[in-house]
């Protein structure tokens, strides 16, 4: 089986590649960077991730031969069905320059888990202009998904109020590849447990679960579901009760916990997944204690996002732990982080560097020139603001109070960072996020968290931009 991943981009960056390789640009050296234009789901921060994944597809980066032979057979413009006319979508010269093609680029990058914020740069990438271009599909796919989600369990972990939440929304996530990846960001963004089973291997993520509505439809009554469930899957046991009726079925999980006492073992807790979440909890919680089960938790799931989480705190709910799937997997709210990979400096072998934009009627969408660093400023160990400078042409460098976001990760297309860890990722997140100023984490209506340019940069960025909207008359 072809495991290569090097055809997971668009056709255009191979026929770019290969416009570059004829005209000679591609042997040009460039600077790309991904950043975001706005923070997702309006909030005030993103969370960075995906940076390790990538740097594994940047490891593995080989046209295999089974990947040129598919290119070797696609057709050129207009030239109907494969062997019609002989005429290629690619040369074969340009297929033997993908043939020996091996990463020689510098890959510089904020760390997974860090905070980071619009339109500060989260890669730069610098190297031969057709490695570079070739590049930008698959960082894209890879870092603007795991950023989407990271940010999103971020942001349900805020609103649980330090109450565990676990990911499972596999089921409902965009095919097994989409599932894998959200598992893996929703832990570093701060869950504490997925469904996954694959993912808990993978990636070393706890893996944890109940059972369905069908395990207690299969049997005559709840409490001998529960007994059986209890007797099947020795150890602490959390019982789903509203296949029937909800606080019924809290009393039959009450009676299949004083079992489980009698044998030395615990009712760890009880699961509500539909009605009113905020009502039934604390009517459950009020049964569980009269019980004697005030150790026992009331995990509750069903369509729950950070917004439904607040709003049933809000009204009190008796809830401790959280189950979050189909809202949070899909990135729900905003279907995609909107991340983009431009061009920003380009110089031909021994020659100077240009720098280059691209403009648009849409201040927004006008990209930034140079080759670009993020500096961020602190008061004691609290960020108080972003500064987005060019290396060319740093700032003074401050005494105390600073870092740069951006750290080497590849070395003419070695690697220089070493992985890390999953756990290390999420402390990172958690830290990163717990530094942030209040306003900045606020669901709704942020406060905005400061990001400057370096005002030489402005400045050349706005004199490059009002040189685009120049005719060629006028730049004569």
């Amino acid at each position: 089986m072809n495991t290569s991943l090097a055809l997971l981009t668009d056709l255009y960056q191979l026929t770019m590649a290969q416009g570059y390789w004829k005209s000679g640009l591609g042997r040009h050296e460039a600077v790309f960077h991904l950043y975001f234009r706005a923070n997702p789901f309006k909030g005030g921060y993103a969370v960075a991730c995906g940076l390790e994944p990538a740097a594994e597809f940047l490891e593995g980066l080989r046209f295999s031969e089974d990947d040129l032979a598919f290119l070797a057979e696609l057709p050129g413009p207009g030239a109907g069905p494969p062997g019609s006319d002989g005429r290629r979508l690619f040369e074969p010269g340009f297929l033997e320059r993908l043939a020996g093609l091996r990463l020689t680029c510098d890959l510089d990058a904020a760390p997974e888990g860090t905070a980071v914020f619009a339109p500060e740069p989260m890669l730069r990438v610098q190297g031969p202009l057709l490695e570079c271009q070739l590049l930008e599909t698959a960082l894209l796919n890879i870092v603007n998904f795991q950023t989407l989600i990271a940010t999103k369990a971020s942001r349900v972990a805020l609103a649980a109020a330090g109450a565990p939440v676990l990911e499972f929304g596999l089921r409902r996530a965009q095919g097994p590849d989409g599932g894998l990846s959200a598992s893996r960001a929703a832990f570093v963004g701060g869950c504490a447990a997925t469904s996954n089973v694959l993912a808990g291997r993978l990636y070393g993520i706890p893996v944890a679960g109940t059972h369905a509505h069908s395990w207690v439809m299969a049997f005559e009554s709840e409490l001998e579901a529960f007994e059986a469930y209890a007797d099947a899957n020795p150890g602490d046991c959390v019982f789903l009760v509203d296949t029937y009726d909800t606080l019924e079925g809290v009393r039959q999980a009450i009676e299949a916990g004083r079992r489980l006492r009698s044998r030395g073992r615990r009712l760890a807790g009880v699961r509500l997944d539909s009605g009113d979440l905020a009502a039934l909890s604390k009517a459950a919680r009020r049964l569980l204690d009269e019980a004697g089960f005030t150790d026992a938790f009331i995990a509750a799931s069903n369509d729950l996002d950070e917004t439904r989480i607040a709003a049933l705190l809000e009204r009190g709910a008796s809830i401790g732990v959280w189950g979050v799937g189909t809202r949070l997997v899909t990135g729900d709210g905003q279907s995609a982080l909107g991340g983009v990979y431009k061009l920003a400096a380009l110089r031909p072998p021994g020659g100077e560097w240009r720098d280059v934009l691209k403009a648009s009627e849409d201040p927004g969408k006008a990209s930034y020139p140079g080759m670009l660093q993020v500096r961020r400023f602190h008061e004691g160990r609290r960020p108080v603001r972003d500064l987005i400078f060019d290396l060319r042409r740093p700032p003074p460098i401050p005494s105390t109070g600073w870092e740069d976001l951006l750290v080497p990760v590849f070395r003419a297309g070695r690697r220089v960072r070493p992985p890390e860890g999953l756990e290390a990722v999420r402390a990172r997140c958690r830290s990163q996020l717990a530094s942030l100023p209040a306003g900045t984490l606020r669901l709704s209506s942020p406060q905005r968290f400061p990001v400057e340019l370096e005002p030489g940069l402005a400045a050349r960025r706005a004199a490059l931009m009002e040189g685009a909207r120049l005719t060629p008359a006028d730049r004569r």
